[in-house]
C-alpha cells in the first residue's frame, strides 16, 4: 500500500471479518502477541487500527493468505479519513468515469497518486456534467486535489473491483454495505415494497417523469422500469443523500437524473415543475415539518394538516407535484388512515377522487418493522373527469400467511395487490374478495371518523367462518400430532450412560479446520442479484432462505467447489450453518431443498471433508447448550459464538455413525413438533375469530 493508504483504519470487528474469526479472538491475540499493531484511533473501548499493519501482522502470523478484493476496498472506504460517506462520494464519482469515460479513466490511473489526485478533478468534472449538467445546479460536486488524495488507493482499488463486478454493481456493493452497517443512519425501502410502489404507479402506462421528493438512498426511483427518454428527480434534505442517489442512479440506468438538496416541504426544489409519477417514502411523526411557516402555502389544496399530520402534508405535496390523472404513490404509518385530527383531509381526499386505494402490508416488510405500513395510492383528479366512486381497500396479512420478514411470501402479496388495483384500474370496482380487498363506496366512509384502515372494512377471511378451512387445519394437526408422537425418543433412549463409561478425547472446530476436516466460511448475506438468503432467522425456525441479496454484490456463478475467497459461499448439502449471534444453541445442516442459498450475515458455514465428519454427527455436537457457553463472549446486551472454539469428540467416522442416526432423528421429531405447534396456533385463532365473529355457534353450555 502507498503511503496515503496507511491512513485507512480498520476495528477490531473489521480485523475479525478479515481473518474469519470472532472478536474475542482479535482480543485474545492483543494479549497473547507484543507485536500487535497499536491502535491509531478511535476510543479505549473501541479502538481502530492501520489497516496496513494489521494485513502484514496477519500475513506474518499465518492468518491470512490475502485479503479478499472486496473486503480491502470496504475497509478502505469503512476508514477512510473523511468518513465512508465522502469515500462513497468519491468512489461514485470515479465510478461515473471508469463507466462512462474509461479512456479517461485509463490516463489517470497509471500515474503516481500525488500526480492522480491533481488530474482527477478535470476528469471528473466533465464526467460528472455529462450526467448531471451544469455546476450551479447539480447535487454532486467534484472534490478538489487535496480532498482527493486520501481517497486515491480507494479508487484504484474500487476500479479493480469494477473490472470484475461492473461499474453499478461495485457501487450497489459499496453502498448496501454502507447502510448495512448503519442502520440507524437510513430509513430504507427495502426491494420488495419499492418494486411494488413503482409497478402500481406504472400500471396504466409507463412514467416518463418521475419525481422522489424525499429520496434518501434512491430505492424507490432505482426501482422505476426504464424507459427511453425518462427523467429520474429526486430531493433529500441531505446534501450527502441526494448526491449519492444521484451517483446511483446515474449508475444505474441512462435516465436524465437530477437531485436536490434542500428541505422539501420548505424549499421546493421542484416548485413549478410537474411528474407523471411521485413515489415517496416521507419521514414519519416529524412535528417540526414547517406548520408554523406554511399555513398559507398552496400546495394545501384539501385542507391545512394539524401540526401533528406530516404525512398528510406529503400527501398534499405529491399531488401538486402531478401533472392532471399522474399518479402518487406513498408508503405511510397505518395510524395516518385512522387519526381524528386528518379526517376532514381524508374526507376531502375521497370527495375529489384524489385518493384511489390503501392497502395495508404485512408487518417486517419496512422499517419500521413492528407496524404494519400502508401504501396509499393517488391521482391528481382531471378536470374533465368525474371523481371516483369507491376506494380500493386491501388487506395482506392474510396471503400466504404473509409475514413482512419472510421475503419468500413477498410475491404472493405483491401480485395479490397488484391484480386487485389493475382490476380497479380497467372496470372501475372490484367484486368483494373476503378477507383481501374490497371496492367500498366513498359514501360509506365518509362518516364522523373517516377511518380508512382496510381491516376494519373488509369482511373476515374464508378460513375464519369454519367449515372446510378449519376442518383442514384440525387435521393437518393431528396428523403433526401423531408423528411427533412417532418420533419422539423411545424411553430407553432417555437412560443415562453409565458413570464409568469411556469418553473420547474433545478436539475443536478450530483444530479441524486447521487440520483441513472442515472449512469454515462467514455469512455475507452477498450473492447473485435477487438470490435467496438464508438467514439466521431461517435457521432459528428452521423455514426455508427468506432473505434476497442485493444485486451485483457476489460473481455470477460462483460454484460451491474450488470457488475463489473473494466469492461469496453458496449452501450445498451437507453444509453446517450456525448462529453466531444471540445466545442460543442452534445448527442446521443443510440439505437439497435449502441449497444454493446465500449465507447471511450472522451465521458461520461448516462445510465438513465427508471422509472425515458426518454432518449430523458434527451438528448434533454443536448445539450443545454448555458447549455453546464456553464457547460464547458476553456483552452487556448480546452474545456473540466463537464458532472455532466449539469442542465435539474426536471419533473416526465409523464412530460418529450412531451419533449421526440419533441426531437426525432428533431434528425430524423437532421439525414435526414445530409443525404440530404452528397449525395448533392457527386452529386456536381461527376459532376465536370465529367465536369472537360470529361465525362459529357457541355451542352446547
Amino acid at each position: 500500500m502507498t503511503s496515503s493508504g496507511d491512513a485507512t483504519e480498520v476495528t477490531a470487528a473489521g480485523i475479525a471479518r478479515l481473518a474469519g474469526v470472532g472478536r474475542a479472538a482479535v482480543s485474545n491475540w492483543r494479549r497473547r502477541h507484543g507485536d500487535f499493531p497499536k491502535p491509531v484511533g478511535g476510543t479505549e473501548t473501541s479502538p481502530s487500527f492501520a489497516l496496513a499493519e494489521v494485513e502484514r501482522w496477519l500475513r506474518g502470523q499465518g492468518k491470512l493468505v490475502e485479503v479478499p478484493l472486496r473486503e480491502r476496498v470496504w475497509q478502505q472506504l469503512a476508514g477512510h479519513p473523511a468518513g465512508p460517506v465522502t469515500a462513497l462520494l468519491h468512489a461514485g464519482c470515479a465510478l461515473l468515469l471508469i463507466r462512462d469515460r474509461p479512456t479517461d479513466w485509463l490516463a489517470v490511473g497509471v500515474v503516481s497518486d500525488e500526480r492522480m489526485a491533481q488530474l482527477l478533478p478535470d476528469a471528473l468534472d466533465e464526467a460528472v456534467a455529462m450526467r448531471f449538467g451544469v455546476r450551479r445546479r447539480r447535487a454532486v460536486r467534484v472534490p478538489e486535489p487535496a480532498e482527493l488524495l486520501p481517497s486515491v488507493p480507494l479508487l484504484r482499488g474500487v476500479a479493480e473491483l469494477s473490472a470484475e463486478l461492473g461499474a453499478r454493481q461495485t457501487y450497489e456493493f459499496l453502498l448496501g454495505r454502507h447502510t448495512d452497517a448503519n442502520p440507524r443512519q437510513y430509513t430504507l425501502t427495502p426491494a420488495g415494497p419499492a418494486e411494488l410502489m413503482a409497478r402500481i404507479a406504472g400500471s396504466t402506462a409507463p412514467a416518463r417523469t418521475v419525481l422522489d421528493p424525499a429520496c434518501g438512498t434512491g430505492a424507490l426511483l432505482r426501482a422505476v422500469p426504464p424507459r427511453p427518454d425518462q427523467y429520474l428527480y429526486g430531493q433529500d434534505s441531505s446534501p450527502e443523500l441526494a448526491a449519492l442517489t444521484a451517483l446511483r442512479l446515474a449508475l444505474h440506468s441512462d435516465a436524465t437524473v437530477r437531485t436536490m438538496a434542500a428541505d422539501t416541504l420548505r424549499a421546493d426544489a421542484y416548485d413549478g415543475r410537474t411528474a407523471d409519477a411521485v413515489l415517496c417514502h416521507p419521514p414519519f411523526n416529524d412535528r417540526n415539518w414547517g406548520h408554523d411557516e406554511l399555513a398559507y402555502d398552496p400546495r394545501w389544496e384539501y385542507g391545512f394538516p394539524a401540526r401533528g399530520e406530516s404525512e398528510l402534508a406529503w400527501v398534499q405535496h405529491a399531488l401538486a407535484r402531478l401533472t392532471d390523472g399522474g399518479t402518487a404513490v406513498l408508503l405511510m404509518p397505518p395510524a395516518v388512515a385512522s387519526r381524528r385530527s386528518g379526517r376532514r383531509i381524508r374526507a376531502d381526499l375521497l370527495r375529489r377522487g384524489a385518493l384511489r386505494a390503501v392497502v395495508a402490508l404485512p408487518a417486517g416488510t419496512a422499517p419500521p418493522y413492528n407496524l404494519p405500513l400502508h401504501i396509499w395510492v393517488l391521482r391528481r383528479p382531471d378536470r374533465a373527469a368525474r371523481p371516483a366512486p369507491e376506494l380500493l381497500l386491501v388487506e395482506t396479512a392474510g396471503v400466504a400467511a404473509a409475514d413482512g420478514r419472510d421475503k419468500q411470501l413477498w410475491p404472493a402479496v405483491q401480485d395479490a395487490v397488484l391484480d386487485a388495483w389493475q382490476h380497479v384500474e380497467r372496470h372501475g370496482t372490484l367484486d368483494e374478495r373476503p378477507g383481501l380487498a374490497r371496492s367500498v363506496p366513498v359514501l360509506e366512509l365518509l362518516d364522523d371518523e373517516v377511518d380508512l384502515a382496510p381491516a376494519r372494512h373488509l369482511p373476515p377471511p374464508a378460513e375464519a367462518a369454519g367449515g372446510t378451512g378449519l376442518r383442514t387445519v384440525r387435521e393437518g394437526l393431528g396428523e403433526a400430532l401423531r408423528r411427533a408422537a412417532d418420533l419422539a425418543p423411545p424411553p430407553d433412549d432417555l437412560d443415562p450412560a453409565p458413570a464409568d463409561a469411556a469418553r473420547p478425547p474433545l478436539t475443536t472446530v478450530g483444530e479441524l479446520a486447521r487440520a483441513g476436516a472442515l472449512t469454515l466460511h462467514t455469512g455475507t448475506g452477498e450473492g447473485p442479484g435477487g438470490a435467496p438468503v438464508l438467514t439466521d432467522h431461517d435457521v432459528l425456525t428452521g423455514g426455508a432462505p427468506s432473505g434476497t441479496a442485493h444485486e451485483g454484490t457476489a460473481q455470477e456463478g460462483a460454484e460451491h467447489e474450488g470457488a475463489p475467497d473473494d466469492a461469496p459461499v453458496r449452501t450445498a448439502p451437507g453444509d453446517v450453518v450456525v448462529p453466531v449471534f444471540g445466545g442460543g444453541a442452534a445448527a442446521r445442516v443443510i440439505d437439497e431443498a435449502t441449497a444454493g442459498a446465500a449465507v447471511g450475515r450472522g451465521l458461520a458455514l461448516l462445510r465438513p471433508d465427508p471422509a472425515a465428519l458426518d454432518p449430523w454427527f458434527l451438528a448434533g455436537f454443536l448445539r450443545g447448550t454448555a458447549n455453546h457457553r464456553q464457547a460464547s463472549s458476553y456483552a452487556s446486551t448480546s452474545a456473540r459464538l466463537d464458532v472455532r472454539r466449539l469442542q465435539l469428540p474426536r471419533l473416526p467416522l465409523a464412530g460418529q455413525q450412531g451419533y449421526s442416526a440419533r441426531f437426525r432423528r432428533l431434528a425430524e421429531f423437532e421439525d414435526a413438533v414445530r409443525r404440530a405447534a404452528l397449525l395448533g396456533d392457527r386452529l386456536v385463532r381461527g376459532m376465536h375469530d370465529g367465536l369472537a365473529e360470529g361465525t362459529l355457534p357457541p355451542g352446547g353450555a
